[in-house]
């Protein structure tokens, strides 16, 4: 496996993969942190989103997909390539660290909800896309039922 470079020709950083005491865990494809690029103000976000849910709830936030390396095109993703798109997992009832549908029964649709209210709370949001209608402040998009896309502002 070729190592990953912590920071690409934008000047964008790689996603902390799995550091101590944070309330995410990373997952996507390719793995180990070379989809995660992201731009200063998406780790920010991150950052701000993780320790307000690590006060709220003992699940981790599952934080997929961001960006490659330079804003490469990113299959099967038409975006994902500025560094300030992420894709987060909904929170599943009994904690695991997959994926859940929102029309699965492990999906807990409280704390989905508790998530994406915290994700406006924090100001840099732009748009959240997830296909669960009942979520308040959400765009139903195709390919969306397993995984919230937001996408942070830049100031």
């Amino acid at each position: 496996m070729s190592t990953v470079s912590p920071q690409d020709s934008r000047g964008y950083f790689v996603l902390p993969q799995a550091p101590e005491g944070a309330a995410y865990y990373t997952y996507g494809t390719p793995g180990s942190g070379r989809g995660q690029y992201a731009h200063p103000q998406l780790l920010t976000f991150i950052f701000m989103l993780g320790h307000r849910w690590g006060a709220a709830d003992d699940r981790k936030i599952g934080i997929g997909n961001i960006s490659l390396s330079g804003g490469a095109t990113f299959p099967p993703h038409r975006s994902h390539r500025s560094g300030l798109e992420v894709d987060i997992r909904p929170i599943r009832k009994d904690g695991k660290r997959m994926p859940v549908r929102y029309t699965d029964p492990n999906y807990d649709r409280q704390a989905t909800m508790k998530l994406v209210s915290l994700i406006w709370q924090t100001g840099m949001v732009k748009r959240v896309a997830f296909n669960d209608a009942s979520i308040p402040r959400v765009q139903h998009i195709a390919g969306h039922d397993d995984h919230l896309h937001v996408e942070v502002i830049t100031r």
